[in-house]
């Protein structure tokens, strides 16, 4: 069974630094695009920034210049450098990765983590 679990997430004051982290493991076959989706108090679900298989980087503009999307393929991991958090920052964050199970080695399927809170206050 494919897991993705994050971690990394805390409070931090404004303008400070943090670094999620998700790993996936399980019975993969191959993983591509992998993301960061964040979800405000009361709002929905938002992309925050994605990375291909072969490293290819998008950003929303809410954290272009402040986040850094990087990943490892040989660990099956992806990471966020976030920086110069601000107080609308404030979410959960979710790690997302299209992944091929070994049983079907066939279409990429969504998966999700559970989730890491980020708080950004002082």
């Amino acid at each position: 069974q494919v897991q993705l679990v994050e971690s990394g997430g805390g409070l931090v004051q404004p303008g400070g630094s943090l670094k999620l982290s998700c790993l996936a493991s399980g019975n993969i076959f191959s993983v591509h695009t992998m993301a960061w989706y964040r979800q405000l108090p009361g709002k929905e679900r938002e992309l925050v920034a994605d990375i291909t298989d072969y490293g290819s980087a998008n950003y929303a503009d809410f954290v272009k210049g402040r986040f850094t999307i990087s990943r490892d393929n040989a660990k099956m991991s992806v990471s966020l450098q976030m920086g110069s958090l601000k107080p609308e920052d404030t979410a959960v964050y979710y790690c997302h990765a299209d992944i091929v199970e070994a049983w079907t080695k066939n279409i990429p399927m969504p998966f999700w983590g559970k989730g890491t809170p980020v708080t950004v206050s002082s």
